[in-house]
């Protein structure tokens, strides 16, 4: 071959790979907080797959999910609208109707629209059905009508029933003989019950969660029957990567986008018993070795499919960290000196910054350059980011709060929000180097044994870059910066 031949050729192949859509896995963790990992200065607890994705990605240092809790977050990621826009939109129970409107863009709908093979595996908790479902029946709607292809579900936390999967719209492995019931309200004829019962359960709990037993741990709830269903909380992460590496090889032909949520490391923490032990921290630390190798199982998945270079794999959390949330795991006694937040106050719950600044890192192989970057990204901006990347014209009323920043994302720009806007019991507001939490009338600075809630009758004012841990109330000293930021945290209300 001549030497314009050849160039010929490899132009050719370049115009074609940048014709190539790329896959798209978001890995979504459960409370993982920004300083439970290795790469962001864990030492108490090794996660070398999620220390390798870092090193060959860019790892954000100031990204955000949208609020401090799940439910929100993941409404919030899905649809690109704040969730404390919409009413319904709290953490929900597990019996709770579908709050993503079927008849409005989701980000995985666009994607479908883009081209994409969409799929979803793990936790939802964005409700299922209309109202009054009956789990013993076809279940709609639910991921199938809001964007997804295929769906393999926890339908709402570990520590709420039902404890069953779904699989598109069915549970899995449910014997009509042994119909479900469900109620949040009274318990179900003479079921056991933590509370009661206390000498079944093999978890005990400490606060809240004293109802239906289920694998020997009480959960939120009331549930009776589907026993064939039952899902066996320490074979979770293994049947959740089965399910994602299978969704993965039925895909590999066309591009596909992945939303992976593990269980991994909400409570009841009950990691596979090959991960106990494997850190100094009881079953809270276990369960971040078992994420840990859930992540290279999915990026080893990727390689033996030879989708590496090509695939965007973003991993995240939902919200802050949490140490204590109402079972006895000794994670309060043997946390030592590890930290969960990190240098940050707060955890999940808060409106300190630790209730939502979380790691983010994304790779592309194929396009990305590893480097560590401090822009202000939120998950919010995913939704209008993807529909940039994938030429999608996007109606004014389609993710109205969402933001391109995919230039950010992938580590070409180091331009990040001018503000965001951060939800918990209040709302807070950044812009540069300034936070402010707006007041909170009623509500008092309220603080559990793990985590200081940050809610008060006055608004708070910090300054991030001298005093990042939130120590400082700067409000009286700076009243007109306070003035400032609360006229601007008000027009993003108006949606102005």
């Amino acid at each position: 071959m001549d030497r314009r031949a050849f160039l010929a050729a490899a132009i050719g192949s370049q115009l074609a790979a940048a014709d190539t859509k790329p896959n798209v896995v978001l890995i979504y963790a459960d409370d993982i907080g920004y300083g439970d990992l290795g790469c962001y200065g864990a030492t108490s607890v090794k996660t070398p797959n999620l220390d390798k994705l870092a090193r060959q990605g860019v790892r954000f240092t100031d990204a955000h999910s949208s609020s401090a809790t799940c439910t929100p977050s993941r409404y919030s990621m899905l649809t690109g609208e704040y969730a404390w826009r919409k009413k319904g939109t709290g953490v929900l129970p597990g019996d709770a109707r579908l709050i993503l409107d079927p008849a409005k863009l989701t980000w995985p709908s666009m994607m479908k629209r883009a081209g994409y093979r969409t799929g979803v595996v793990g936790k939802w908790h964005l409700g299922l059905g209309e109202g009054n479902l009956d789990w013993n029946r076809e279940i709609r709607p639910g991921p199938l009508e809001v964007g997804f292809d295929s769906a393999f579900l926890m339908p709402a936390t570990g520590d709420r029933v039902p404890c069953v999967y779904v699989k598109d719209r069915n549970v899995v492995g449910l014997d009509p003989k042994d119909p479900i019931r469900v109620d949040y309200t009274k318990p179900i004829g003479d079921e056991p019950l933590g509370k009661k019962n206390p000498e079944l359960l093999k978890m005990n709990y400490s606060f809240g969660h004293d109802m239906a037993i289920v694998n020997g741990v009480s959960r939120i709830g009331y549930m009776t029957g589907g026993k064939s269903a039952l899902w066996i909380d320490e074979d979770m992460a293994a049947r959740f990567v089965a399910e994602g590496a299978k969704f993965m090889e039925e895909s590999r032909k066309d591009p596909f986008f992945l939303y992976f949520a593990t269980h991994d490391i909400h409570v009841p923490r009950l990691p596979n018993k090959r991960f106990a032990g494997k850190t100094t921290m009881g079953p809270r630390g276990d369960a971040i070795a078992e994420l840990d190798w859930t992540v290279g199982q999915i990026l080893d998945k990727l390689d033996r499919l030879k989708l590496t270079q090509n695939t965007i794999v973003m991993f995240s959390s939902d919200n802050g960290p949490v140490v204590n949330d109402g079972y006895e795991d000794d994670a309060v006694a043997k946390l030592g000196t590890h930290r969960p937040a990190g240098p940050l106050r707060g955890g999940k719950y808060s409106n300190f910054e630790a209730g939502t600044r979380v790691p983010l890192i994304v790779r592309w192989p194929a396009r990305v350059k590893p480097q560590v970057s401090d822009a202000l990204v939120s998950q919010l901006d995913f939704f209008r980011s993807f529909a940039h990347l994938n030429g999608q014209q996007l109606h004014p009323t389609d993710a109205p709060d969402s933001m391109d920043f995919m230039p950010t994302l992938l580590g070409e720009s180091k331009q990040g929000r001018e503000w965001l806007v951060e939800h918990s019991r209040a709302l807070s507001i950044r812009k540069g180097e300034f936070k402010m939490i707006e007041a909170n009338p009623g509500q008092p600075v309220l603080k559990t044994s793990q985590n200081e809630l940050g809610t008060g009758d006055a608004a708070q004012l910090y300054l991030l870059n001298d005093d990042l841990g939130e120590r400082i109330n700067l409000a009286s000293q700076m009243p007109e910066k306070v003035a400032e930021l609360s006229a601007l945290l008000d027009k993003v209300k108006s949606g102005s």
